[in-house]
């Protein structure tokens, strides 16, 4: 059976259709978007002060990393979470602005499959509800384990911790120029000074 190929967004904006990875992967079309439970999601383009914030967090997650067993990804970088799984296949597929791995079965050649151990999104004007709420439940629901959503504007970070329930527990919300502390990775914390510009 012919299969049309997918070279535009508006061919996959039909909100009845619940569309999976093996669909994502086949389309042409240069807009990137993400899956959450079958739903495409058009990613809006970052802001410069976005990027400026994403590229201090590489510098330090770089340096912090390069001797570890773990692994860390910036986006563009596929990850399929194992939530809304229809039929044995993902329907939901996000690109976190950055996302560790310690568990290296969890990745391959078109980038990862299952929970990061911990995910960093940095808000923009375009995306505060998608990362605030819809990116929030599947994360934890995934079994993400610690979870920072960067406010660029207000230069704070809110921290996320999986507790034993599966449930995310707020942490106090950390502000600039405070030191930022990972839970699950005790030696991982830097200056809010580091990240945000002045």
């Amino acid at each position: 059976m012919y299969k049309e190929k997918i070279t535009q967004l508006s061919q996959v904006c039909d909100s009845t259709v619940e569309y999976t990875y093996d669909d994502y992967y086949e389309w042409l079309f240069t807009e990137r978007v993400e899956l959450i439970f079958g739903k495409v999601l058009p990613m809006a383009a970052p802001n410069r002060l976005h990027q400026t914030v994403i590229r201090n967090l590489n510098t330090l997650f770089g340096i912090f990393f390069q001797s570890k067993s773990c692994e860390y990804y910036p986006a563009p970088f596929d990850v399929r979470l194992p939530v809304g799984i229809k039929k044995g296949k993902y329907t939901t597929v996000v690109q976190p602005d950055l996302s560790v791995f310690c568990d290296q079965e969890k990745l391959d050649q078109k980038g990862a499959k299952g929970a990061p151990d911990l995910v960093v999104e940095i808000l923009s004007p375009g995306n505060s509800r998608r990362d605030m709420k819809d990116k929030f439940e599947v994360y934890e629901l995934a079994g993400v384990r610690e979870y920072w959503i960067f406010h660029p504007i207000d230069s704070f970070v809110l921290p996320y911790l999986l507790n034993e329930e599966g449930k995310f527990v707020g942490l106090p919300a950390v502000h600039s120029p405070d030191i930022l502390h990972s839970r699950i990775f005790p030696d991982l914390s830097f200056s809010l000074e580091e990240i945000f510009p002045t």
